[in-house]
This record gives C-alpha cells, structure tokens and sequence, in this order.
C-alpha cells in the first residue's frame, strides 16, 4: 500500500491523462460493438480499475480494444440473432459470455499460463491484427457516410422472408425445450405461429439487415446502394473528424488529437444545431450490477459461444501482456504475467457484471499514462475513476455527440492497429515452401490465411487455423534441419573447446554467447534477455551462431530488437559461424550491413579471436 501512493502526483496526473484519452475511444468501440457507447463507458471504468489493483504491470492502462471489440462483435451479433433481434433480450446471454472469458482469464493466470503466450508465432498475430484493422475500417464506411441498414425500408423488406423463417424456427425450438414435438401438436405451433405479427417480422428483419452491416462482406455488397444514399453532412463530419485526428498530431501530440477532434465536431454540429445523428442515450447515475445474467441463466443459449470466450480470454491475454512488455521496455521493470491475467480477468469480470464490453492492456493510453508521469498501479485506477466522473457529471451531454465523429475515429484506429511492419517484409522474407509450380514464403501464406479468413469468415477459426498451419510448417522444417545434422551431439553449457586459447586478461571486457538452436517463436523471450546477461565490463560481445540452424520471422525481430539495444549500448557485436538460412533472412530486412558490417561476421572463433587481440584493449 505504501508504494501505491509514492508517486501521487505523477499518477494522478497520468491516469487522469489516460482517463481522458480513453474517453472517445470507450464511446467509439462500444457503438461498433453493437451494445452502445454506455456499454463501451462501462467496460473501460471497470477494466481500467480492477485490472490496475489486481494486475503485474505497475503502469498498464486497460479497457476496451480494437481486437476485443472485433470478436464481441461477432458474439452479441450472433446472440442478438437468436433473440429475435433484441438486445435487451439477448443481454444477460451476452453479457454471460463475457463474465466467462474474463473468468478463463483468471484460470490461465492462476494456472501459470502467463509464461506460454510467446509461443504464439508473429504471422498470426500480423495476420490477426492487421484484419481487425480492415474489420474496423470496412465496417465503419457505412455509418461515416450516414447510411444505416436497418433504417433503409426498400433494404429492409429483402429480409423479411428469412425474419419468417428464424421467427418460427425459435417458436419450434422454444417448443423443443418444453418438451412439445410438432408433429404431435401441430395445433399448438400452428397457433404461436399466427400470434406472429407484420410488427415482429419487420423488427426481426430490421435486426438482421444491421447485422449485415457489421459484417465485412456484407458492406461490400451494399456497398453501391449505400453511395446512392450518401448523407453528405455526416460525411462531413467524419471526414473533419479523420483530419482533425491526423491533423493536430502535427501541432502537439501532448493533448490527444482524437480528444481534440471529438469535442471540436461535436460541438460545431451541436453549436450550429445541425441535422446529424446522435450516437444512443447515455444513462445517467452509476453503472447498476446486471443480476439477470445469473437469476435467468441458461446453459443452452451461451454453449455455442463458449469457444469464443476462449478465444476473448487468450486474446486479451495476447493483447495485454503485449503491452506490458512495452511497459516494461519504457519504464525499465518486470511486469508478473501470470498475475497481470489475474487482474484482466478480475477486470473483465466485473466490467461483464456492470453491461461493459471486454477489454485488456491498451499500449496508447498506456504509453501515455507513463510519459505524464504515471508509474504505479494508483494511475489505472485513477484513469477508471476519471472514467467514472465523466459518465456521472458529463452523461447528458456525451450523448449529443454525433454517430459519424465516433465513426472516424474508429477508421483512423483501425488504420492505426494494422501491422504495417510485418506488411512491409512480405517482399523481403524467402520463398521457403513451393505449391505446385509456384514458390511461397511460409511466414506470408501464414499471415495471409489468417489476414483473408479474419476478413471474410471468423476470426476465432482464422487464428486456430493459423496455428495450426504455423505449426504444421515449423515441425516440417525442424524435422528436415534435424535430419541434416543428425550428428550433432547436444553442447555443454561450459566453454566450446575452440575456446580454450582465450586470453585471461581479456575476458571481462569480452563476453561471450552461445546459440545451441533454431531462433523461432518460442524461444525469443529467452534471446530477449541477453542484454541483462552480459557484464558491465564488457564492450565486445561475440554471438556463435554455428548450431543456429534456423530463424524464423519472429526470431529475425527478437535479433533485431536485441542488436539495436546493444548498439545503443554502444556495444561491439562480432557473430561467427553464421549459418546460410539466418544470414539470408539477416540480409533481406539489412541487420546485415546496417546493425552488423560485413567485417565484423567471421568464419570460425579462431578469425574472431585475432581480430578482438587487435581491437580490444585489457582495461579491467
């Protein structure tokens, strides 16, 4: 408790900073979920909070994000769905959903899973990420223009007959829980069917042609009837909202720019008592506990989605303990892993229990939290209390804000969360792999499977075949790498035998590294640590390279990230022995020349031995 308030100050200032930055994009990511901008309020109050008390990253900022927004999606579409196009309806079912992901968090973090995120490989997350970017960006050109679904009549009545069909397929399987079998008492189906009005069927239908437009396909095609039906000030007012965000950037990047532009269309379009359509009605007072999720509890109705929640916890688990690690980096601590998912999970929970979206670790507000001063857990709670005071003091007038400002600032996010790094080494990375006549990187096939099948079909399966694919390929490699030196016996953690001539006199201010394997995803986590290994002596440090056989991407930028901090350092790096396969992958993003010179990459240890007695000096 004593260092919670050690840097009062500080906290305060950057959690009240984060609170505010977190503020239109809470309103932003909860209309695009489809529950409302209260619900998005909701889930960044309570996730900011409790994740601060209870998780391992002293500084981290959580709430909603542009990937947990994506997946909910699909879940309260898909629940909305099945309740005859009612959100009210479907909320205690969704909002179950929810409580359990943030539920199987807290199991992971109990379990110690904490340690096996790194194990996911990047072109999954490449693929993932940057698909969620195009998710967002399609999904919001509809209402950045002003046209909506369900309020288009001639559009809606294309759906009617399927709304028939889905209303009596819930009355038979509404029968089928009480036991009822059409064929026996067809009286009595007969008779829930003619209780069926044109008023249920047009709100059904209504329902499902919004539906349609959350789905990235489904914009595509309504795409040419939407620009005939363009609404030319909403457009105006997202596109001043898009170069505001941009804009003002490159005035200061000390006052949020999305801040800037949501208070300054919104109070011109509310000022000039423009005809623009307001997101939906904040409530007022405090967030109330949402009880009929347990009393009206219904196994059947969440079992679809229970993969899903899974999907919602590894996601934020991937997505937080991401941002911790830029915690890390940017405040020189160790965040606890396994406890940090505790706290997302306690978060969401809670947030769950209030009506709130899911959330995890935001690396903006969290960036921001700890350049305004922020450095222990106060500052995320603080953010959450901000958060809070916002909702109670400022309801009323959050709710005039319009829908297509928020619209904006969801499409600069979406350009915002796309993995334009991994996209920029597609040309770059080797064609390792040939189907049919034509050669393939297996790295870019992985993270475009994911990318196409995120875009156009499900994000949940998308990954889980990514994985599967990522998998499939790295076993193949290893096992083909394996075999080739099938007579290599396991090394020894002491001193390679070449090294037995090294000068006494010369080994504090030389340290040494050894590579005993392939640099892939799931050993870059340990690489990463090399810094922290090597002697404050030291100003030279050899890496042997000659059992590295192989290095995928995620090991390319492990390698990368560790020779930059070395360089900084001021560090010498000398690599020997550097096999085929990584110097080729080295050279096509240039590590090689830019990080490493070509003189300073030997052959054997007794080259790189001669060249550290001409060049390094006996100072210790």
């Amino acid at each position: 408790m004593k260092n919670l308030f050690s840097n009062i100050k500080g906290d305060a200032f950057g959690g009240i900073t984060a609170g505010i930055v977190a503020l239109p994009l809470a309103l932003a990511f909860g209309v695009s979920s489809g529950l409302g901008p209260s619900a998005g309020l909701y889930g960044a109050i309570f996730i900011s909070f409790f994740a601060a008390l209870f998780g391992g990253t002293n500084t981290q900022i959580s709430g909603p994000t542009a990937p947990m927004t994506a997946v909910s999606m699909v879940v309260i579409a898909g629940i909305v769905a099945a309740n005859d196009g009612s959100i009210d309806k479907a909320l205690p079912a969704i909002l179950t959903v929810f409580l359990l992901a943030g539920l199987i968090q807290v199991g992971l973090g109990v379990l110690g899973f904490g340690k096996y995120i790194k194990y996911i490989p990047y072109p999954v997350v490449s693929g993932f990420m940057t698909a969620i970017g195009v998710i967002i960006l399609v999904t919001q050109i509809l209402p950045s223009i002003g046209y909506y679904p369900k309020d288009d009549q001639e559009f809606v009545e294309k759906f009617k007959t399927k709304a028939e069909d889905v209303i009596l397929k819930n009355i038979i399987d509404a029968e089928a829980n009480e036991g009822i079998l059409v064929l026996e008492n067809f009286n009595e189906t007969y008779a829930r069917a003619n209780q069926i009005t044109e008023d249920d069927i047009l709100k059904e239908a209504r329902s499902m042609a919004k539906n349609e437009g959350k789905k990235t396909l489904g914009v595509i095609k309504m795409l040419p009837r939407a620009l005939q039906n363009i609404n030319w000030l909403e457009l105006a007012l997202a596109l001043s909202t898009i170069f505001i965000v941009y804009g003002f950037k490159r005035i200061t990047t000390k006052i949020p720019s999305a801040l800037v532009a949501l208070a300054v269309v919104s109070g011109v379009a509310y000022g000039f008592g423009l005809d623009y359509k307001p997101i939906e009605q904040i409530p007022t007072g405090f967030p109330m506990p949402q009880l009929e999720m347990f009393t009206g509890f219904n196994f059947a109705t969440i079992s679809p989605y229970i993969f899903t929640a899974i999907t919602l916890a590894l996601l934020g688990a991937i997505d937080s303990l991401l941002t911790s690690v830029v915690a890390d980096n940017m405040t020189k601590t160790k965040h606890k892993p396994n406890k940090e998912l505790v706290g997302q999970g306690i978060g969401n929970s809670i947030g769950a229990i209030f009506g709130g979206i899911p959330g995890a670790g935001a690396t903006i507000r969290t960036v921001v939290n700890i350049n305004a001063g922020g450095k222990t857990k106060l500052s995320g709670m603080i953010a959450g209390v901000m958060l809070l005071f916002i909702l109670l003091a400022l309801g009323p007038v959050a709710s005039k804000i319009p829908a297509a400002v928020l619209a904006g600032i969801l499409i600069t996010v979406g350009i915002g969360v796309m993995d334009y790094k991994g996209l920029k080494a597609i040309p770059a990375l080797p064609k390792d792999i040939k189907i049919g006549p034509v050669k393939f990187s297996s790295e870019v096939l992985i993270m475009l499977v994911v990318l196409v099948l995120s875009t156009f079909w499900d994000l949940v399966y998308a990954v889980g075949i990514g994985l599967v694919i990522a998998s499939l390929m790295f076993m193949k490699k290893i096992g083909d790498l394996t075999a080739k030196r099938s007579d290599v016996k396991p090394l020894k953690e002491e001193a390679w035998p070449d090294e037995s001539g090294f000068p006494m006199s010369l080994k504090e201010e030389v340290f040494i590294k050894h590579i005993k394997g392939p640099l892939f995803f799931g050993s870059t986590s340990e690489f990463q640590q090399l810094a922290k290994q090597i002697p404050d002596t030291a100003k030279t440090v050899v890496i042997r390279l000659g059992r590295m056989q192989y290095m995928d991407q995620s090991g390319l930028y492990a390698m990368e990230d560790v020779l930059v901090d070395l360089r900084k350092q001021n560090m010498n790096v000398l690599m020997v022995d550097l096999l085929k396969q990584p110097r080729y992958m080295m050279e096509r993003i240039d590590i090689i020349p830019d990080l490493i010179p070509k003189e300073h990459i030997f052959k054997n240890f007794d080259s790189c031995l001669k060249w550290i007695k001409s060049n390094v000096e006996d100072e210790y």
